[in-house]
C-alpha cells in the first residue's frame, strides 16, 4: 500500500501600516515637505506575527488593565468620549506611560519587522527629473505607496503556502485591488529573477486598527521609527531594539 503524506499548509501573517505620507505638493502646487502637518519621510512597514491571536489577547488585556488603573483615571485620551486609547492603542495619542507598557509586550512575542523609508526630498528630485522628460507626468502619492509595497514585499511571499496581508485602511478610497496588484508584481518579479515557481495564495485584508490589534502594534513601531527620523528622538527605538 502506498502511503502519502500531506505537506503542512503553512500560513504567515503580515500587518502593514505607514508613518508620514507621500504628499509633496500643496493645493496651490507649492512644495510642502517638512511643513506643519507634512512629513519629511514616508515610511511603510510590515510586521510578521507568528501568533496574532496571542498578541491580540495580551494587548487587549493590557488596555483593559490600564483603563481600570486609577493612575489613568483623568487622562483625556483614555476617556470614552475621546475615542482614542479607550478603544484602541495609538502611539500618537497615548501617554508615555502607556507607550512604555505597550512596547514592553512586544518582547514577549515572535515578531519580525521590516520597513522601507523614503526621503521625500529625494522623491521630489525624481518627480522633477521625470517631468523634465515627460511634461504630462503628474505625481500622485498612491504611486509612491504602491512602489514601496513592491519593494517591501519583494522577497516575503514565496516560502509559505498562504499569506494573510492585512493593510491599515486610509481614507475612503478602496485600494484593495491596487494593493493586490502590487503584491502580485512583487511575487512575480521574485519568482522570475530566481527562476522558480510560486503558487502561494495571498489574501489582502483591508481593515482599521481599532478592529485589528496587530495593526496597533505595527503603528507603535512605525511611530517610534518616525520619531527617530523626523525628530532624532531615540528613546522609543531603544525600547524596541536595545
Amino acid at each position: 500500500m502506498d502511503v502519502f503524506f500531506m505537506a503542512e499548509n503553512k500560513k504567515r501573517y503580515y500587518f502593514v501600516d505607514e508613518a508620514g505620507d507621500g504628499t509633496l505638493f500643496g493645493k496651490s502646487g507649492g512644495i510642502v515637505i517638512g511643513t506643519e502637518g507634512c512629513s519629511k519621510f514616508f515610511i511603510l512597514g510590515v510586521l510578521a506575527v507568528s501568533d496574532p491571536e496571542a498578541l491580540t489577547n495580551e494587548l487587549t488585556i493590557l488596555r483593559q488593565q490600564l483603563l481600570a488603573d486609577p493612575y489613568f483615571k483623568k487622562v483625556p485620551s483614555m476617556q470614552s468620549e475621546a475615542k482614542k486609547t479607550y478603544f484602541a492603542f495609538h502611539a500618537k495619542d497615548d501617554v508615555p506611560e502607556v507607550r512604555r507598557e505597550v512596547l514592553s509586550v512586544f518582547k514577549k512575542h515572535d515578531l519580525q519587522f521590516l520597513a522601507v523609508i523614503r526621503n521625500k526630498y529625494k522623491v521630489l528630485e525624481y518627480v522633477r527629473q521625470r517631468n523634465s522628460q515627460d511634461p504630462a507626468y503628474r505625481y500622485h502619492p498612491n504611486e509612491l505607496y504602491d512602489f514601496m509595497v513592491r519593494i517591501l514585499f519583494k522577497d516575503l511571499l514565496h516560502k509559505e503556502n498562504e499569506y494573510d496581508v492585512t493593510f491599515a485602511k486610509r481614507g475612503t478610497q478602496d485600494r484593495t485591488t491596487s494593493l493586490r496588484e502590487a503584491l502580485e508584481k512583487a511575487q512575480f518579479r521574485f519568482a522570475t529573477q530566481r527562476n522558480i515557481s510560486n503558487n502561494s495564495v495571498v489574501n489582502v485584508i483591508p481593515t482599521i486598527p481599532v478592529k485589528c490589534v496587530p495593526l496597533q502594534a505595527v503603528d507603535y513601531i512605525l511611530w517610534s521609527l518616525q520619531r527617530f527620523y523626523e525628530m532624532h528622538e531615540d528613546r522609543y527605538i531603544e525600547l524596541l531594539w536595545p
